[in-house]
């Protein structure tokens, strides 16, 4: 069994999947799906059995329990188990099905043919920008709030021919950087701190056909992207955790252009006021603050 997993299995209603999300990604989760169920949502995720202890997948319930008894909803019922690594690779993918996000994206995990006609000559969806992905061990799928409003806030911002370039800091699955490419980007720098994330968004490039010159990929966090971008970039996207964020901001500045534009996310709605203090300090102005839920993004400028 040394390369089994615990497969965790949390029945609940849809208002918890955010919260669920939440905590099944601080708890170390990969490849997490979400499958509707009448008036219920099943949600299945996956971690190494090395990686916990059984009462640690333990006071996880415990935790999902105290989340809806403060959200005012009906306990979750959470189920785990052990299978094998075959079983764990296909399992989490079942239920993953194509997903339209924003006005012009349809995020399609990379094992599901398409079934719509595509047009001939763009090869997408009428009216949408196929985006092919597998995001293996890494975070970023489009299903969870907070890389939604990511990819519509680049979705605003982005059009073919404005030869704009964006950083990505914590890349996870490179969903955002891809995304940034097809949305019309010209150049993406992108890091994380996890070599696995680093792998998956190397492999979801070369899903896309973009080529490895226009989406660069590295080990680190903002001082390697520091290093990384030849000159300030126009803007940057930053879907990770509030207190990293707050942690990052004094860097974050130095990356982009005069005027230049950030997105953040991974962001709780409660945490919205501390984050915005912490950026406003360092220079930036908060535009707009959108919200999904519990989860918020906003979207800055440099002063």
């Amino acid at each position: 069994m040394s390369n089994s997993w615990w497969e965790i299995k949390v029945t609940c209603v849809p208002d918890l999947e955010d919260s669920i999300f939440w905590r099944l990604t601080e708890f170390g989760c990969k490849g997490m799906s979400v499958q509707q169920q009448k008036d219920e949502i099943l949600i299945s995720a996956y971690i190494a059995r090395v990686q916990v202890k059984l009462s640690e997948v333990t006071d996880l319930s415990f935790q999902f329990e105290e989340d809806a008894t403060q959200f005012g909803c009906p306990i979750p019922v959470t189920k785990c188990n052990l299978i094998d690594e075959e079983d764990w690779s296909s399992s989490w993918k079942q239920h993953w099905q194509p997903q339209e996000i924003g006005d012009r994206l349809l995020i399609n995990p990379a094992w599901v043919k398409l079934t719509t006609d595509l047009d001939p000559l763009t090869e997408t969806l009428p009216s949408r920008i196929i985006l092919q992905l597998d995001p293996g061990m890494a975070f970023g799928t489009g299903t969870h709030a907070t890389t939604q409003l990511c990819l519509e806030a680049l979705e605003m911002r982005l059009q073919p021919g404005t030869n704009l370039t964006v950083a990505d800091i914590g890349c996870g699955s490179g969903i955002l950087s891809t995304a940034a490419l097809l949305l019309g980007a010209a150049q993406v720098y992108a890091v994380d701190n996890d070599p696995l994330a680093v792998k998956a968004t190397g492999e979801n490039r070369e899903l896309n056909l973009i080529p490895a010159e226009k989406l660069i990929v590295d080990l680190g966090s903002i001082e390697e992207l520091q290093a990384m971008i030849p000159e300030p970039v126009d803007g940057f996207v930053c879907n990770i955790l509030a207190d990293i964020i707050m942690q990052l901001a004094p860097s974050m500045a130095a990356l982009v252009k005069p005027k230049g534009w950030a997105v953040l996310s991974g962001i709780l709605a409660s945490q919205v006021a501390d984050v915005s203090n912490v950026m406003e300090k360092h220079g930036w102005v908060v535009g707009t603050v959108w919200n999904r839920q519990e989860w918020s993004c906003i979207n800055l400028k440099h002063k």
